[in-house]
């Protein structure tokens, strides 16, 4: 199957989220597929996590966004799926303003260093995880750190397009 998992955010990514926009241009890309975008429970998408983990043909990168980065790190820590990577695009802090009171499941992730390479990607500007709080989860995950500058959530609202830039951190990480 495939060598990428996409892991969206809350409310799945638009038709102009980067997401997308790679999964259009390589249909071998999967998405992950949990019960419900809108109402995420952490204990469902753990398990659409893990079966699109064992149903690729080789250990997978993960492509999270926001919420899916909280995501990846519960599931690292209670699964033995194997994994070759995860790339985490804005990770969220559950202690802002901002976090969606609907994914209260999703907040105190694991703080210890993943089972598998990591990369976080940061925008300095992002309303929903300050560029201290991705530095912090860095250092807990042992995850390389890439600030990206102002792109605020690094989503379809951010203007990136298909995010050539992205795709090109991601190839260096993947490879």
């Amino acid at each position: 199957m495939s060598k990428f998992i996409h892991l969206p955010g809350i409310g799945n990514s638009g038709s102009n989220h980067w997401q997308s926009l790679w999964e259009e241009a390589d249909p071998s890309i999967a998405r992950f597929s949990p019960a419900s975008w809108d109402e995420p429970k952490l204990s469902d998408w753990i398990a659409a996590l893990d079966r699109a983990v064992r149903s690729a043909a080789e250990p997978p990168v993960l492509v999270a966004h926001s919420l899916a980065c909280l995501l990846v790190a519960h599931w690292q820590k209670i699964s033995v799926a194997p994994a070759r990577g995860a790339f985490l695009v804005a990770v969220p802090d559950p202690s802002s303003a901002a976090f969606p009171g609907e994914a209260a499941g999703f907040a105190g992730p694991p703080r210890e260093r993943f089972r598998f390479r990591s990369m976080i990607v940061a925008s300095t500007d992002d309303p929903y995880g300050s560029l201290g709080h991705a530095e912090a989860r860095a250092a807990e995950w042992g995850s390389d750190l890439k600030i990206i500058g102002a792109a605020g959530h690094v989503n379809g609202q951010s203007g990136l397009g298909d995010w050539p830039e992205g795709l090109a951190l991601l190839r260096a990480f993947a490879g």
